[in-house]
């Protein structure tokens, strides 16, 4: 299938993505229990800016600001009708964006989890996660959207659902899984079960990997366990900016653009072709990571210590792949405080 990111991964050896989506817009004035997707119709000068921020910063490939924008997480706010209209305008704004960039730049159409448990220990039935998913990738298909990009999934399930959606919109698709507990996904998957998943999936992804979850080190470790599974597509690293704290009643993330840049040097080292940040990431983040892997050597797959020297310790002593339970394991490394 020829595509504007399989056109990009033939001549490249990376990709920069983007950032965070939620963190750029509270920056920007969105308010805790808003829907950000709104904003691609009642805010559209922000939602313009927060896209050219990723491009500008050096991103060859950026999310549409659609992560909720699916029936189940807009009737939190009434707007359960307008998923298509949502999900066009992000990705009609976003296609602007790309146009106008004067290098090629591929938008990428983000459709996140439901929001609900799916059958057997929910209620929410395949059939139904495919007409949600299907509805909101035909509004980002028709905005113009270049790929589809399922991400923060922690259910096998929802994931496949996911992927049967994108093939009735007959539209490429990325994904990722977001490994938030002791290296495992909160449903309990983990990076070799991934890959294993993936292997299954008749309508192949262009490329997958991990988000979100964690910390940074997390992440590498969680992609070096897909990578270790024998995965033949380009992996996905989008690591969250540092370890989330609370300050004057805000989320901040403590890693600085300096870390980030270390970051991205180590996932491309540890096999991941699509690099970018997740939760705390901006697009001051994202120049100093494009800096480092435009100027640094591509370096030898790091051990688990190289990564936690550069980016402080894990989480949890295993990350499932082992077997062994999740224990906590005592933060190390330096950390750089932001």
């Amino acid at each position: 299938m020829t595509n504007a990111l399989s056109k990009l991964l033939e001549t490249r050896d990376w990709l920069l993505a983007d950032g965070a989506t939620g963190t750029n817009l509270f920056n920007m004035g969105l308010m805790s229990g808003d829907a950000p997707e709104m904003w691609n119709i009642d805010e559209t000068s922000k939602i313009t800016a927060l896209y050219k921020g990723a491009v500008d910063a050096g991103s060859d490939v950026f999310l549409t600001n659609s992560f909720g924008a699916n029936a189940s997480r807009l009737r939190l706010h009434g707007a359960e009708s307008r998923v298509h209209e949502l999900n066009k305008a992000a990705a009609e704004i976003a296609r602007d964006v790309a146009d106008a960039a004067g290098r090629p730049v591929v938008v990428a159409g983000s459709v996140g989890p439901t929001g609900e448990i799916m059958s057997p220990m929910g209620t929410l039935t395949h059939e139904r996660a495919v007409e949600m998913f299907h509805e909101q990738a035909e509004g980002l298909k028709a905005g113009g959207a270049d790929v589809l990009w399922v991400e923060t999934i922690s259910a096998a399930e929802e994931f496949k659902a996911a992927a049967e959606a994108f093939a009735l919109a007959d539209m490429p698709w990325c994904g990722t899984m977001s490994f938030d507990t002791a290296g495992r996904t909160m449903m309990g998957h983990t990076s070799a079960d991934m890959v294993k998943l993936v292997g299954k999936i008749t309508h192949q992804p262009l490329a997958f990997g991990a988000n979100c979850g964690v910390g940074a080190s997390d992440l590498l470790r969680t992609v070096l366990g897909m990578a270790a599974a024998g995965s033949t597509l380009p992996l996905i690293a989008k690591g969250n900016a540092g370890i989330p704290k609370y300050h004057d009643g805000h989320i901040h993330y403590d890693g600085t653009p300096e870390l980030m840049a270390d970051y991205a040097v180590l996932a491309r080292a540890c096999g991941a072709t699509i690099i970018g940040g997740c939760c705390g990431t901006t697009p001051e983040h994202l120049r100093a990571m494009r800096d480092a892997l435009e100027t640094r050597p591509v370096g030898d797959t790091p051990t688990l210590e190289q990564i936690t020297e550069a980016l402080g310790g894990f989480s949890s002593e295993s990350d499932g792949t082992d077997g062994a339970g999740p224990a906590a394991a005592p933060r190390r490394g330096r950390r750089r405080k932001a």
